[in-house]
């Protein structure tokens, strides 16, 4: 076998007649199987084993959420601790140290679950309490039952009476917890909750434990036992999210391709607040057009209505497939074009950058602006760009051929003898260096999932950050990947010890 011949691709599928065979397909079938023999020298668990053999990977089920609400210093921390068995949320004898929401996987009975900690829920607050607060609302709005905790020693306060509405608005089923019962007389104390009409109070110490058998039993019983299972249509339209902060013209680039004002567009910024979809039809083919809000500098530091709708729009975003982020041609690149640019890209979406009011640019300023983007997105050079103006109308017809490169992108799959072909040029015209006297051996590489495109290389020791870019990149070079993000990961495997 000549060194030319031994990096020819292959194909997926082996020929249906021998006698059509393709020489160059057989041989790197030949070479496939013995790298893949080569492989039984190395410890591989079931999970590589079932990756080489093409096999989907499934992804763990979706568990239920279990929130813990309530208003600041009550335990809320204290009895996450206790439920973990261990100490992973911060606790201190001072209101508010808790902000976020944080989630844990926790086991009860042989039931896994999720649970949420949230900071202290108030009424009439502002500033960062204000996006406390908010915080717990939204953990209210995504669990699928609630532990509400009453600290039993200062009994219902005016405040609690508010997250009581909120929870019957909710309509979820909640298990009143009446915490810092530390003796018979706290007990007797906490009876006294049955008044806010949410049940049985279930008395517990979240400091030394006490009760927390009893109150994890009811919270297990409320919690559903299957998940629901989110299934996709193959036939449906495929989806289109329009992202970008405010204002940028997201509302007016789906009235243009709709060829109707289907959403309200006004210059005021945030008039959309909830993803709007739509079916339209564009060049004789159906989509879904998902409109979304703007996403605001930083969400915990939005308020009201546009801080759920920032949130709506991140969900919007992993329901898509493709995202169109519209950015202001006419204004320079801000923080928070990169940040939903981040979001995208973080979510594993398909992206095509849209370079709207491309009209309110001067003839001249259009080169350097074309320079500047090209320095500010020097990382996205990958991602299809088009300019146009929403507006007008002018170049939106050349969003759909964007679209569709990208989603090929998203769709792609490489067959694994024409993936380690690439792989075995690439390493042999630039290997990895050497560190401390060591250099990691590519063993063998198989796409592992699509959408995006994932790839899995098993190697004998730890490949740098900087190399798995440059094979990201020369992946790129070789295969296109335009306007997806794909994701390489390196398993290191060691050779097995001889006996």
């Amino acid at each position: 076998m000549s060194d030319d011949q031994e990096y020819f691709g292959i194909d997926d599928v082996p020929p249906v007649m021998p006698i059509e065979s393709d020489p160059e397909e057989s041989l790197d079938e030949v070479r496939e199987a013995a790298l893949r023999a080569g492989l039984s020298d190395y410890d591989l668990t079931d999970e590589d084993l079932a990756t080489l053999a093409g096999e989907e990977i499934e992804t763990e089920p979706e568990l239920p959420t279990l929130a813990i609400i309530g208003r600041p210093n009550v335990g809320k921390s204290t009895l996450v601790n206790r439920i973990l068995g261990r100490r992973v949320a911060v606790v201190e004898d001072t209101p508010g140290v808790t902000r976020d929401r944080v989630s844990y996987r926790a086991e009860w009975s042989g039931r896994d679950f999720m649970l949420m900690d949230t900071g202290g829920w108030e009424a009439k607050v502002e500033g960062l309490d204000l996006s406390v607060a908010q915080q717990a609302e939204v953990a209210i709005d995504m669990a699928d039952a609630i532990l509400f905790v009453v600290d039993v020693t200062v009994g219902p306060t005016a405040s609690d009476e508010h997250v009581v509405r909120l929870l019957r608005a909710a309509k979820k089923p909640v298990v009143l917890i009446a915490n810092k019962s530390d003796g018979p007389q706290a007990e007797l104390e906490a009876a006294a909750l049955w008044n806010l009409g949410l049940g049985e109070p279930h008395p517990v110490s979240a400091l030394h434990g006490r009760g927390m058998g009893d109150m994890l039993d009811a919270a297990i019983g409320v919690l559903p036992t299957e998940m629901p299972e989110v299934e996709i249509d193959p036939d449906a339209p495929r989806r289109i999210a329009l992202v970008g902060r405010p204002n940028v013209g997201k509302s007016s680039l789906l009235n243009q391709l709709a060829g109707e004002n289907r959403v309200v567009v006004d210059e005021v910024a945030g008039t959309t607040r909830d993803p709007v979809d739509e079916i339209v039809e564009i060049g004789e083919r159906r989509w879904t057009l998902v409109d979304t809000a703007g996403i605001r500098r930083r969400v915990h530091m939005t308020k009201g209505a546009d801080f759920y709708a920032s949130l709506r729009t991140g969900a919007a975003i992993d329901r898509t497939e493709v995202a169109l982020v519209l950015l202001d041609a006419s204004t320079p690149l801000t923080d928070q074009d990169t940040r939903v640019i981040g979001q995208v890209v973080d979510a594993g979406r398909a992206m095509v950058l849209v370079f709207n009011k491309w009209d309110l640019v001067g003839e001249d300023e259009r080169f350097l602006l074309e320079r500047s983007i090209e320095q500010d997105l020097v990382q996205l050079s990958w991602a299809p760009r088009v300019n146009l103006s929403a507006r007008t109308g002018w170049h939106t017809n050349r969003l759909i051929p964007a679209i569709d490169l990208a989603l090929g992108s998203w769709d792609q799959r490489i067959a694994t003898g024409r993936l380690n072909a690439f792989l075995g040029e690439l390493v042999a015209e630039h290997p990895h260096p050497v560190r401390s006297g060591k250099q990691p051996k590519i063993l063998f590489a198989t796409q592992a999932s699509n959408r995006p495109p994932r790839f899995v290389i098993f190697a004998s020791g730890f490949l740098e950050p900087t190399y798995r870019r440059f094979i990201e990149r020369r992946l790129r070079e070789a295969f296109g990947f335009e306007g997806t993000p794909i994701q390489v990961s390196v398993r290191v495997r060691e050779r097995r010890k001889r006996r």
